[in-house]
């Protein structure tokens, strides 16, 4: 049974791919400013549904995006607009830690463990003592780069496995478009996970998303950006967590520089007033960072990077 009724455009959970790739022949075309529906599996592609042992996963078979769509008008230079409108998740969710994996990995011993969380009533069930209100997000979502195929493990310029926690219901990111169509792909979502994502899992879940996918002209990006309600952030990985905050940070600077009438050294103090900068994740092959300021101080100055929203 369908998680959220929609009589549109659906791709379902069996249309995965398990890299980010020009080359990924899409599963659906969609005309700019469409909503669709993704069925997601959870990162480990509902393989511990069937057998719920570590020692039995097939590692070149996780973190499975659903997709890719082509969306009709997108073309390289471009910019793709991705408004989250709705995200139900299914009843159960999985975790895995242990030796070799995430921050502390390198300090356990005795393998891998998986533990199995459910939901009930909203809430994601620790144990007897301890729940959790349940803060849905989507780990991995994207576009297709440009030169290379990139796995889906992996984030960088085009989004991938950013695991940001705010990439949440209500917001809308942006991506630059490296290939014509875009080949958007969308899933790895969680019940809820930490800032870091510190054991290398969240509480990860199979669910489905309800987007609208429109294309932007005349508007360039280097790097993902993600505008929710009180917000605005820029979000950039790079092979050290070092270098990623350092890459959003330039990146906001030139995003901000040529719309706001302020010499750029007042551009970094304005920001190292009133910017936070993040940790979206630290276990992946590439770290990500994101550069967070409110809407509010932008919009004194006369900044709305899309005006739609």
């Amino acid at each position: 049974m369908s998680l959220i009724p929609f009589e549109g455009p659906r791709v379902s959970s069996e249309s995965v791919i398990y890299e980010f790739s020009k080359d990924t022949q899409p599963v659906l075309h969609l005309e700019s400013g469409q909503e669709l529906v993704f069925e997601t599996c959870d990162c480990f592609n509902k393989q511990l549904d069937l057998k719920p042992s570590i020692q039995n996963l097939d590692w070149n078979h996780v973190n499975p995006a659903t997709g890719p769509v082509y969306v009709e008008g997108a073309q390289a230079g471009d910019v793709l607009k991705v408004e989250i409108l709705r995200i139900e998740l299914a009843d159960h969710a999985w975790m895995v830690a242990g030796e070799g994996v995430g921050s502390y990995g390198s300090h356990l011993s005795d393998g891998l463990h998986v533990r199995r969380l459910e939901i009930e009533d909203g809430e994601l069930i620790w144990d007897d003592k301890v729940s959790f209100e349940l803060d849905p997000m989507i780990g991995v979502i994207g576009v297709a780069p440009a030169d290379r195929a990139i796995n889906c493990g992996t984030p960088a310029e085009h989004g991938g496995n950013m695991d940001n926690t705010m990439v949440r219901e209500g917001t809308t990111l942006y991506f630059p478009i490296f290939v014509d169509g875009a080949l958007f792909a969308a899933g790895d979502m969680h019940a809820l996970m930490g800032d870091g994502e510190v054991g290398v899992t969240g509480a990860e879940i199979s669910g489905e998303i309800l987007l609208r996918l429109s294309v932007i002209k005349n508007k360039r990006l280097e790097s993902p950006v993600l505008v929710d309600q009180d917000d605005f952030s820029v979000i950039a990985s790079a092979k050290t967590f070092d270098e990623a905050a350092d890459e959003a940070v330039r990146i906001m600077v030139e995003l901000l520089k040529d719309k706001i009438d302020m010499p750029t050294e007042e551009i970094v103090m304005l920001l190292s007033l009133c910017a936070d900068l993040e940790v979206c994740q630290v276990v992946d092959p590439q770290k990500t960072a994101r550069l967070v300021i409110s809407r509010d101080v932008l919009e004194a100055y006369n900044y709305d990077f899309d005006p739609s929203v």
